[in-house]
């Protein structure tokens, strides 16, 4: 088995590297590995596990660092240190500052070249950086490259001169979600809140150095024939036309080896089938060598394999299932984000990775979905060597399609569709990832039936999950839904397995262990470890018969929190008095009204703020070391209070009217066009009207009393769609096919009797219906009875 190194050449590059007095940017929660960050030897482990070679030397560590307009050359003085492999908006990097689409973000250093490289050809390797990069060695421009999450390469041999000394610049763009972006970003946007976090630009993975022969092995295909007991290995070479491959598989001491031409699947048979599985995570040592037609050795990597196989197949019982190595294994993972406090993309060590991962083991889970992200390649190098299966998500391009010309829709899907295929090429030997997830609840989807096509035929080795949660296009391996906080399973089908994509939700704030004191996000929240546990004990016994009745597989969201939430009414009707808050006493908030960005001559916020009239609220926290926090956001908005209906003083006629339609949707149909299969009167707006369980609508008509004038809060929660008006206005729209999800409308209502219609339809799979609000002297509840009428 590989065991994975640290650089040889550390002690060097520590003597190369600036002196600094390096600490965490402001003043943010820190996981426990953070205290152990040494600046001059931070992630030393080999990057590339798959792939190993002996000789190799570590850039990651102090750099140069400036932020300057996106139209502004490199610049001649930089403006202070950031520690790499850290994005800039984090704590780790020493810098913490947003960098924007209108910016660029600059990167320098200075390295040698080991001596006892030289006639060899030495390549600059870079794991991730975000986005759009561009690199110059010695003043000469080496290349660019677009993509956020794939590695990359260059050879810089040409660039070297025969000084000691070479310089190294990096240039940087990231538009994040900018209106003009083209690149996909999982759940990246410039102003953080709910579940989508912090943008992370720049380096965010080990950059280095790497000698190779002129002859080298650049890449391996490793596929896994468990059948035929064998595993089949395509060596991709450099000015290999000469050559020969020889690849070796080895375990417990006993070896299979086998040769052919480079750039061809070379067979090795005889391989004893030591099955990988989450219970027994068996590896083999893998070993490649290019060989001169005089049989010399000229490059040697060394890899390792897994056999194992992931299928779909039907069971004793004639229920499709996802099977591992022709069995069937219930799969129960976190939904796994891969955002930490301190480092955001970028965990604070190797050693937090691993720990991550050996606690997912020890809680019983046997699987993860790393959600619309990728990771460094030590991370599935520890589910390899663990046992936890991946389903590997393709982070997400723009979450609203609506908003591009088509002309614009082409660029994005184009950069996606590219980024797609370099995240499997990266990954694609690591026997623990078992399904791709193309996209994740209609986010960018787009060509859903081609392209999961396409990635079975690319990859005919895992399964596809066409789209997780609620816009399946009933393609792929598995049909999935999400259910908060559930669980719940979809209709039996005779082709794929059904899975549940995300359900839980639970929350449990501890303070001291949050991201944000105040606002923090779940579906559900606990206020006591015992309450939790039993609702969590609670939920996973639900989950029992489920797996008796078909269900494959569960993700639960999930072990940890990400980032906030912040929860308040964003309309008023006379005035509203807005608070900031915190987490740092040193820290001195400014902000603005008007939607400009606060700098130190804005006002400083020192108690309630009292807005009589329409504002956007920007906050930013300043520290007096001069660090600065992102900013973060709010609008609100002054309205007049609907009016009450006109002759309803009173009502007699308590209960609200419901119809109930017959059809098939994915979103609220047009109910003029519909005749009711029936109607009647309903006392709540609720599943009670009907005794039905899927493809159906209902209208609620009626009328809501508000005692006292002021503005309310409305809450939708359902699966499926969902739209809720009041005063003919819309206040909730919740539509579409999707799990149990909440989303919560404001409206300034006056006293009296107003209009209510709610419309909802259940499409297949798990159904639920809850209607809330809460308002001056309400307490968030359902809405009752007793103020509905018709």
């Amino acid at each position: 088995m590989i065991f994975v190194i640290s650089s040889p050449a550390t002690e060097e590059a520590k003597t190369a590297q600036p002196q600094s007095k390096w600490k965490p940017a402001g003043n943010r929660i820190m996981t426990r590995w953070a205290k152990k960050i040494d600046p001059q030897n931070v992630w030393p482990e080999y990057p590339r596990p798959m792939m190993f070679r002996s000789e190799w030397k570590n850039l990651n560590g102090l750099w140069e660092y400036a932020i300057e307009s996106k139209d502004a050359q490199k610049p001649a003085q930089f403006q202070g240190q950031i520690l790499v492999p850290f994005a800039a908006e984090s704590a780790l990097s020493g810098v913490g500052k947003a960098v924007g689409a209108k910016n660029n973000l600059w990167y320098r250093r200075s390295f040698t070249v080991p001596q006892d490289w030289k006639g060899k050809r030495v390549l600059l390797n870079f794991e991730a950086v975000d986005w759009e990069s561009t690199v110059w060695v010695n003043g000469k421009e080496i290349g660019t490259h677009r993509g956020g999450y794939d590695p990359f390469s260059y050879d810089i041999t040409d660039a070297l001169n025969s000084d000691r000394e070479q310089e190294l610049v990096v240039k940087v763009w990231d538009p994040t979600n900018d209106e003009n972006a083209p690149q996909p970003r999982g759940k990246q946007v410039m102003h953080p809140g709910g579940i989508f976090y912090t943008a992370v630009t720049g380096i965010w993975q080990t950059v280095w150095l790497e000698p190779v022969p002129q002859t080298h092995v650049e890449s391996l295909k490793i596929v896994p024939d468990v059948n035929n007991r064998q595993v089949i290995v395509t060596v991709n070479a450099k000015n290999a036309e000469n050559c020969e491959a020889v690849v070796t598989a080895k375990f417990d001491n006993i070896s299979s080896s086998a040769f052919g031409p480079a750039g061809k699947p070379i067979r090795v048979e005889n391989v004893s089938a030591k099955l990988w599985t989450p219970d027994s995570p068996n590896l083999y040592d893998l070993e490649v060598k290019l060989i001169d037609k005089n049989k010399k050795p000229i490059d040697t990597v060394s890899s390792y394999f897994g056999m194992r196989k992931s299928t779909i197949a039907k069971d004793e019982a004639g229920i499709m299932r996802m099977m591992l190595n022709g069995k069937f294994v219930f799969q129960l993972g976190p939904l796994d984000q891969g955002w930490w406090p301190d480092g955001l993309y970028t965990a604070p060590s190797d050693e937090a990775l691993r720990y991550d991962l050996e606690v997912l083991k020890k809680l019983g889970f046997n699987m993860l979905r790393k959600h619309v992200k990728s990771e460094p390649r030590r991370l599935y190098y520890w589910c390899d060597k663990l046992g936890l299966m991946v389903w590997q998500d393709m982070p997400s391009s723009d979450f609203d399609r609506n908003r591009y010309s088509p002309e614009k829709l082409q660029e994005i899907d184009k950069q996606w569709e590219t980024e797609l295929k370099n995240l499997i090429d990266t990954l694609h030997n690591h026997p623990s990832i078992i399904m791709w997830v193309a996209f994740n609840e209609g986010w960018g989807q787009h060509d859903t039936e081609r392209i999961t096509k396409w990635i079975k035929q690319y990859d005919p080795t895992r399964l596809v999950d066409n789209a997780s949660g609620w816009t399946d296009r009933k393609v792929g391996d598995v049909m999935d839904i999400h259910n908060y906080p559930g669980p719940a399973m979809p209709r039996l089908e005779p082709n794929r397995a059904v899975v549940l994509g995300e359900f839980g939700g639970l929350g449990l704030p501890l303070k001291g262990h949050l991201w944000q004191e105040e606002g923090n996000w779940g579906y559900r929240s606990y206020e006591g470890l015992e309450q939790y546990a039993i609702s969590y004990t609670n939920l996973i016994q639900r989950l029992y018969p489920l797996v008796t009745k078909g269900l494959s597989a569960a993700v639960y969201t999930q072990t940890s929190d990400c980032e906030i939430e912040v929860k308040a009414k964003e309309v008023f009707i006379d005035q509203a008095d807005i608070e900031l808050v915190s987490d740092d006493a040193k820290a001195q908030i400014h902000y603005t009204l008007d939607g400009s960005v606060p700098t130190k001559n804005s006002p400083i916020y020192k108690g309630a703020i009292t807005i009589k009239d329409n504002a956007t609220i920007k906050a930013r926290s300043f520290w007096p070391d001069g660090e600065k926090s992102i900013v973060v956001s709010k609008s609100v908005k002054k309205t007049q209070p609907a009016k009450a209906a006109a002759g309803l003083s009173e009502v007699k006629e308590p209960g609200i009217k419901f119809d109930y339609f017959q059809g098939r949707w994915e979103k609220l149909p047009d109910f003029s066009k519909l005749q009711p299969a029936k109607s009647g009167i309903a006392q709540t707006m609720d599943l009670g009207a009907v005794n039905e369980k899927e493809n159906y609508a209902l209208r609620f008509t009626g009328f809501i009393k508000i005692a006292k004038q002021g503005v309310y809060s409305f809450y939708c929660d359902s699966d499926d769609g969902t739209k809720l008006s009041v005063a003919g206005k819309e206040v909730v729209v919740n539509d579409g096919v999707h799990g149990m999800l909440e989303v919560k409308g404001d409206i300034s209502l006056g006293e009296g009797w107003h209009p209510i219609e709610f419309l909802f339809f259940q499409g297949g799979g798990g159904q639920g219906l809850r209607v809330s609000y809460d308002g001056p002297g309400i307490e968030k509840g359902i809405i009752p009875a007793d103020v509905l009428a018709h």
